[in-house]
């Protein structure tokens, strides 16, 4: 009878497949490793990337934080400019209201009071004289309350002064001017 023996048939195979076996576990280690080293090099450039962008915007930031401010410097120049305009225009539409008001000051002096000092803050005037008698002040301030330019005549102070024979009364007034409108102004 013959004999055939399997064993070493088996243990061959087994080996092949235990080879088989080691060179797919090699093959796919390698394989998870370029996998893991792909990803990690991909991950890596894409926050390369997002970095640069990063820095990009950052600049960008900046650059435009310089532009921000050089605006409010502009806005805040713009806005010392207009309210220099603002005060030329209001100088110059209260020019004739000066000459007016002191043309209005000179006719409703009556004979015999004389102004020492005239200050004016906003549309109040304070008016410092001298007059021959109380009178003449008395009647300086019915001038005042006719007058279209000026109004509201405040007497603050008076003194009576004698020099031998004659007789002076120092006086403070203190007068609020009108507003006149430009179509008054034009008018008049």
């Amino acid at each position: 009878m013959v004999r055939i023996n399997l064993l070493p048939w088996r243990e061959i195979r087994r080996k092949e497949r235990e080879r088989q076996f080691y060179s797919i576990l090699a093959g796919s280690a390698v394989l998870m490793g370029a996998i893991v080293l792909y990803v990690h090099l991909h991950i890596n450039g894409l926050i390369s990337e997002q970095n640069n962008r990063n820095a990009f915007i950052e600049g960008e930031i900046a650059v435009v934080e310089k532009q921000i401010k050089e605006i409010e410097q502009l806005e805040a120049e713009k806005a010392r400019l207009l309210a220099r305009m603002d005060v030329i225009q209001k100088l110059q539409s209260s020019r004739p209201v000066v000459v007016h008001l002191l043309d209005e000051v000179v006719n409703t002096l009556p004979e015999g009071v004389y102004l020492t000092n005239l200050t004016q803050k906003g549309d109040v005037i304070t008016l410092k004289g001298i007059a021959q008698s109380n009178a003449r002040v008395s009647a300086f301030m019915r001038n005042i309350d006719k007058s279209e330019w000026l109004t509201d005549p405040k007497l603050n102070v008076i003194q009576t002064n004698k020099k031998g024979r004659q007789r002076s009364s120092d006086f403070t007034l203190v007068v609020k001017q009108l507003e006149k409108k430009k179509e008054d102004l034009k008018k008049g």
